[in-house]
């Protein structure tokens, strides 16, 4: 097979390029990507036909993408693909694979062989998993997905606040709850049989996209299917490319992703925390004149008084430095975050001073990620 020629330009986005999927990454441009969802195949290993207890057959995985002659060549193979995923993804850029029992132990050890950086392995729980038929082992009710950083020192996106909305308010544990893909959603060829065997649910994409991407983001997904991936990021204005070798797949993919309907702009917003927010420092609330030099702040119950500076330090108590040093000095505290602690006095009432820096973000045309 010859070998495609890499791209140098920025690559065409929100398409499905036919194709092997190691040769088709090796040809967009290097360090495009903001992050890469792969589901590969999971070399079941499956010998002979899988019977229910009734004597029907199980509509299982045993298409040929999914068949390797051993681990090694199941090992090369991935090696192959997780480095042609490196070389695509940016600097700052983060993968999700997802797999079994069967694979994903494998493909976890060539991750971190080939320089990436491991954030969290998620387990997703089925509500509706596929019984044991066989009575010998327990129900494999659950999947795991790793969630891996380019590297040690990339500064990933991880929508913290996001998730913590869409979880009632708590910190976003690392085992999620999905029924798998069935019923409406499930896609089925013109005899009723499924699409492809391991169409995986829109809604685990969806949560994946939200935690670690924003609009705008490219993502990329070496084995599309039917598209899963494509029909997630596009209701979420996320572009993305997938690259799919079977042309009925890619059918199937092509027409259900045409169908999407994307949300607007208000809708896809991301959740930010403070901590995420541009960094404005005290001083230019001096220099936008929101605070003037000689003015007092006060803690919140105005136990302590400190005098604003003209170089935009404070002073109180025998002390002077920053906000957050004085802060800290009169709580006899290691540490004080002084946009919360101190207030300034309007229409008789204390107010945070962070309110200021709010509104010199405004001022400055600062967007809020």
């Amino acid at each position: 097979m010859s070998k495609r020629k890499r791209q140098s330009a920025v690559p065409d986005v929100n398409r499905i390029i036919l194709g092997e999927c190691i040769e088709e990454l090796r040809a967009l441009p290097k360090g495009c990507a903001d992050l890469v969802f792969a589901d590969p195949p999971y070399n079941l290993q499956i010998d002979g036909e899988l019977m229910r207890p009734n004597n029907t057959r199980v509509d299982g995985v045993d298409d040929d993408w999914d068949k390797f002659s051993g681990f090694a060549a199941y090992d090369a193979f991935t090696r192959d693909w997780l480095a042609a995923c490196r070389d695509v993804l940016k600097p700052d850029g983060a993968l999700w694979v997802i797999g079994s029992y069967h694979n994903i132990f494998r493909v976890g050890s060539q991750l971190q062989d080939l320089g990436y950086w491991i954030l969290n392995d998620v387990i997703w729980r089925k509500t509706n998993p596929m019984p044991n038929f066989r009575g010998k082992r327990f129900t494999n009710a659950h999947e795991t997905l790793i969630w891996a950083a380019r590297g040690e020192k990339s500064r990933y996106t991880f929508n913290y606040e996001a998730m913590k909305a869409l979880n009632e308010d708590l910190q976003m544990r690392s085992d999620w709850l999905f029924p798998i893909c069935s019923g409406a959603e499930r896609l089925k060829k013109s005899n009723g049989k499924k699409a492809h065997p391991t169409q995986k649910p829109e809604n685990l994409l969806q949560r994946i996209l939200l935690a670690s991407t924003n609009p705008g983001d490219l993502v990329v997904d070496p084995f599309f299917g039917t598209g899963t991936t494509g029909a997630a990021a596009a209701r979420l204005g996320r572009r993305w490319i997938g690259i799919e070798r079977e042309k009925s797949y890619a059918r199937v993919a092509q027409k259900r992703i045409d169908a999407i309907v994307p949300l607007n702009r208000q809708t896809l917003a991301v959740s930010t925390s403070k901590r995420s927010a541009p960094r404005v420092p005290f001083g230019t609330l001096l220099e936008l004149g929101m605070i003037k030099p000689g003015s007092t702040l006060y803690d919140p119950r105005a136990r302590h008084a400190a005098h604003v500076r003209a170089d935009g330090s404070i002073a109180c108590a025998g002390e002077q430095g920053s906000i957050h040093k004085i802060g800290a000095h009169v709580q006899g505290a290691q540490a004080c975050n002084g946009w919360t602690f101190w207030h300034f006095e309007t229409d008789g009432e204390l107010k945070p001073i962070d309110v200021l820096r709010d509104r010199a973000r405004v001022h400055l045309g600062m967007s809020p990620n």
